[in-house]
């Protein structure tokens, strides 16, 4: 269970009295997550989720409170933050800031359906859409420059043939990877377990607390990572057609974004193999600490680097759709 801090029901209880949400009933500490130490609180108002921040850096807190109360206002399934007495969002609790949302309804789906898929794509247009008018920005903390930095921290901890591959892989984002793709606020961690279904229909987006200003395409890469691919099999061709589809439904895909498309599946394969090998090489202090296998994402990398994404990638994805649908999504081979 990835919780850093534990709270007890007393101190709990005490910090409850600056909010007008009654008095608590429940506390339960949550397995996912590996950043923050998160609680389901129940009390007599209702049911909701308490965040302790472990690892982000305060001054970016209000960014991130502030983009889930905008997008919460816009009609996105997002945490809504709860204000306390005197309207703040933000308070502290057990020497860590600390952060009341809603509880939303629903279950993450560890093998989605196609049509969840799909409804996972149509989701995260919508939230590019809704986070272009949030008034504060940031840059994504673990962009490009985040990748090269950390990857200095951990080669001299890896075998030569994982430190070259890390070496190579690096120079060719920074030779390959474009400028000038449509940019905005992507939620940068959109895995399986952060999206909430009630049937099919998407009720819950989940920990944003790795977003920022990066390339919208480079979102819906790690989307496609682990929605659309199985070990050793690639992109799953279906499901990523699906995704695709009803993501460009939305906000449609540009010219630039469908060539670079190969690309930015190995940058988003990249930041998770890396941030993997990070929590494995060098981890951090807590009380209970999942650890993911980083070989699951070296593979992916390993897989679109093969094929460069043309035959497992959008070329293949792309087939059988109406050319009206995902125009020019099989480039040239």
């Amino acid at each position: 269970m990835s919780v850093f801090t534990e709270l007890s029901a007393s101190v709990v209880s005490a910090w409850l009295e600056n909010h007008s949400l009654g008095t608590l009933r429940d506390l339960t500490g949550i397995a996912e997550g590996v950043q923050n130490s998160n609680f389901y609180l129940g009390t007599t108002s209702g049911d909701y989720v308490l965040t302790l921040f472990e690892q982000v850096p305060h001054a970016q807190l209000p960014f991130y409170t502030q983009l889930l109360v905008h997008l919460a206002a816009r009609g996105i399934p997002c945490p809504a933050p709860v204000a306390d007495r005197r309207g703040s969002h933000l308070g502290e609790l057990a020497g860590r800031p600390a952060l009341i949302v809603s509880r939303l309804a629903g279950a993450s789906e560890a093998s989605p359906n196609p049509q969840q898929c799909a409804a996972a794509g149509a989701a995260l247009a919508e939230l590019h859409l809704a986070a272009q008018s949030c008034p504060l920005r940031q840059p994504h903390p673990r962009g490009a420059e985040w990748c090269a930095a950390v990857a200095a921290q951990l080669a001299p901890r890896l075998r030569p043939g994982t430190a070259a591959l890390l070496a190579d892989e690096l120079r060719q984002q920074r030779a390959l990877r474009p400028g000038g793709l449509p940019r905005g606020i992507i939620h940068a961690d959109l895995f399986r377990d952060n999206v909430l279904f009630v049937g099919d229909r998407v009720s819950g987006l989940l920990d944003f607390y790795f977003a920022g200003v990066d390339d919208l395409l480079f979102d819906l890469a790690v989307v496609a990572n682990d929605w659309c691919t199985a070990a050793g099999t690639g992109i799953d061709v279906d499901r990523c057609r699906l995704l695709l589809s009803a993501y460009h439904r939305r906000r449609p895909l540009t010219a630039g974004e469908r060539a670079a498309w190969p690309i930015l599946l190995r940058a988003a394969a990249l930041r998770f193999w890396l941030s993997r090998l990070q929590d494995q090489l060098l981890p951090r202090p807590g009380e209970v600490v999942t650890q993911r296998d980083p070989s699951v994402y070296e593979e992916i990398l390993l897989a679109h680097r093969a094929d460069d994404g043309r035959r497992h990638g959008l070329a293949r994805a792309a087939d059988g759709l109406p050319a009206d649908e995902v125009p020019g999504l099989a480039w040239h081979e």
